[in-house]
């Protein structure tokens, strides 16, 4: 087990940082064949992690930063799968996820084991968790059970599919926010036109990238946007006070997670593209 610690920079620190800076400060690598691997961020104290098991099945671990007796003691956690199919096992209950299918797990679970169904083909666990006041049942998600919306249109290179996992309405949680998006082929942004929410943080996974291709993601104040370049599996991470969008250089989706002040969807304060700079 790797977990790095991430701390918070200021809108004035971020428009100072070079790329190797911005990227220390907000990109991770979370994936490694038969590791487990995060980073723990002081936005919001999130903690994301990479669950990559192969032959043999990996544990949930107990990183020191949370000081806890388990990982979930005083947390919850949205868990996808990006890659081959697999098992969660939550105190002895079995979670088949197949490719995009998702888990919650609700504040208490003790026992959290991940497997892959072929290590030639394995697993890979993407594992988003936040600070819960509240207890609420683990609930598997699969394909059929997420709200899936159109969004975007094919003139504006912004045509993409969300697929709602953890929402306010369907599976319940008490901070986080959690979902993936599809870019359709012929189109290149995401999260376009962008936002900021001002009371939660967010995170991006950016996956299913052919190997030769990249996301370029905007990040920053919207009058003082930065950006990153990023390969597939590559998080980045977006403080509250940032914009968070991108464009592809081919197809690609992302998982998007957010935790703080509420786990409202639609909490999110508009950005003019006009007004970017």
């Amino acid at each position: 087990m790797t977990v790095e610690t991430r701390y918070a920079h200021s809108p004035s620190a971020v428009a100072a940082m070079s790329t190797s800076q911005l990227r220390d400060a907000f990109v991770a690598d979370l994936f490694a064949p038969g590791e487990v691997r995060g980073v723990y961020l002081h936005h919001d104290r999130i903690l994301a992690l990479g669950v990559s098991p192969l032959a043999e099945p990996l544990d949930l671990p107990v990183p020191d930063q949370v000081r806890a007796r388990t990982l979930l003691q005083r947390r919850e956690a949205g868990v996808i799968n990006v890659g081959g199919p697999g098992r969660v096992v939550a105190d002895g209950s079995d979670h088949p996820l197949a490719h995009t299918e998702a888990l919650y797990l609700g504040r208490g679970t003790e026992q959290v084991r991940f497997v892959s169904d072929d290590a030639a083909d394995p697993a890979a666990f993407y594992v988003f968790t936040a600070t819960a006041h509240v207890d609420l049942p683990t609930t598997r998600i699969a394909r059929e059970q997420m709200n899936v919306v159109e969004i975007g249109t094919p003139d504006a290179s912004n045509h993409r599919t969300l697929h709602q996992c953890i929402i306010e309405g369907r599976t319940r949680s008490a901070n986080i926010a959690f979902g993936f998006t599809t870019v359709h082929s012929g189109s290149a942004w995401n999260t376009m036109p962008p936002h900021t929410h001002d009371r939660r943080t967010e995170c991006y996974l950016y996956f299913d990238l052919a190997e030769a291709d990249r996301v370029f993601h905007i990040m920053g104040e919207p009058d003082e946007t930065r950006h990153v370049v990023l390969a597939d599996r590559q998080l980045v991470a977006s403080p509250s006070w940032s914009v968070h969008f991108g464009a592809g250089t081919g197809p690609y989706s992302f998982v998007w997670a957010t935790a703080g002040e509420n786990a409202a969807y639609d909490d999110m304060d508009a950005v003019v593209t006009a007004d970017i700079r």
